[in-house]
């Protein structure tokens, strides 16, 4: 069977390309899971946005077809050339069984339809909670892209949620069942066999508005005798927010800042980590949580995971006595990390998400 992931901006994710700054959660997710099926057998490709790779480029057993150039064409006139007749035109050329996206926009539906016409199998999967509750167009800038959205829902053959509540939305919503498959992850091979001291509390994010950095640097403030560590970079008009983010940080001699980092560069940073803190206003269920229950990093967060594997705080007071209270009891912090550990096991392995996918796969094929 032949898959093939429509995912405009994974090629710095799925190539690890540090010149650009682009990490996206979806992206990582179906790198994860292109590389899974790739290396089970399947035959797997990836539409890509044209960053200057080669065409057709094989990385990891994964075809990379390129669409069109992120800043290509006529604003207003370009979503009709050269956006939709170049996806278009990658869709018809990956000549897939099944074609994958995943998170809220335009191209659900155009994926969809694309597949409808020509005979083949369309897969959407939700990328956060608010991709299925009612409004979820708002975060979808144009009326156009909206509308493609709830198009492509109504048509594609499977959608797949992260978690019950998704899957619940997905039903009241729009009068879809949804198969849950929660999202997973892979640990990197290790360059060499000294691990870091864990030492450190970890936040890593995009610095926008959402994801509230402000709450971890007033952490920090309350806890001077813990040392912090803030991975990420702006988005868009939020560059206001993270030079004011990356200024305040410099004033607090527990707090390390980095920028933005490439993925290849994050995930020692979760080896260093003893506890990573979220404190987002709401998540799906963020990488970011896999990459520390993978090592048994405990999490804390402003948002419910759904599991006891994390802990979810209401306030900044709430949040320090927190952290203070794992990392001041060694007994506890192990206890929680085993528990990290069992439920990233039981849920987020690469093999038990392989073996979800191959039955939705296998019922696509049927």
């Amino acid at each position: 069977m032949h898959v093939c992931f429509v995912a405009p901006q994974a090629w710095p994710v799925l190539a690890a390309d540090s010149k650009i700054g682009e990490v996206g959660g979806a992206e990582v997710q179906q790198s994860i899971l292109a590389r899974l099926l790739a290396a089970h057998g399947y035959r797997v490709s990836m539409i890509c946005l044209d960053y200057g790779q080669p065409e057709r480029a094989l990385i990891d057993g994964i075809t990379v077809h390129k669409a069109y150039r992120p800043d290509e064409g006529v604003p207003l006139l370009r979503f009709v050339h050269p956006r939709l007749t170049a996806m278009w035109r990658a869709l018809r050329e990956a000549d897939a069984d099944v074609y994958y996206t995943r998170t809220a926009g335009m191209l659900a539906g155009v994926v969809a339809e694309f597949c409808r016409r020509h005979g083949r199998r369309s897969i959407y999967a939700g990328a956060s909670d608010k991709d299925f509750v009612p409004g979820a167009g708002g975060q979808i800038r144009y009326a156009r892209d909206r509308w493609l959205y709830r198009r492509g829902l109504a048509l594609v053959d499977r959608i797949v949620a992260q978690n019950e509540v998704q899957r619940s939305s997905c039903r009241a919503t729009y009068g879809r069942d949804a198969v849950v498959i929660p999202s997973c992850y892979q640990l990197p091979k290790r360059r060499d066999g000294n691990p870091p001291p864990k030492d450190s509390v970890l936040w890593v994010g995009v610095i926008r508005a959402g994801k509230r950095p402000e709450l971890l640097l007033e952490l920090a403030r309350r806890l001077p005798q813990r040392r912090f560590v803030m991975v990420g970079g702006p988005r868009g008009g939020d560059a206001a927010l993270f030079e004011r983010t990356r200024a305040e940080a410099a004033t607090l001699p527990n707090v390390e800042f980095t920028g933005f980092l490439p993925l290849p560069e994050v995930e020692p940073r979760f080896d260093a980590a003893r506890l990573f803190v979220n404190t987002s206003d709401y998540e799906g269920l963020p990488n970011t949580f896999l990459q520390a229950w993978a090592r048994g990093v405990p999490t804390l967060g402003t948002v419910d995971a759904g599991t006891s594997a994390h802990r979810r705080f209401g306030d900044v007071e709430a949040g320090a006595r927190e952290i203070e209270a794992l990392l001041g009891d060694p007994q506890r912090w192990a206890d929680a990390s085993g528990r990290c550990r069992e439920h990233f096991e039981r849920n987020h392995s690469g093999g038990e998400t392989l073996a979800r996918y191959g039955r939705l796969l296998g019922g696509l094929a049927a």
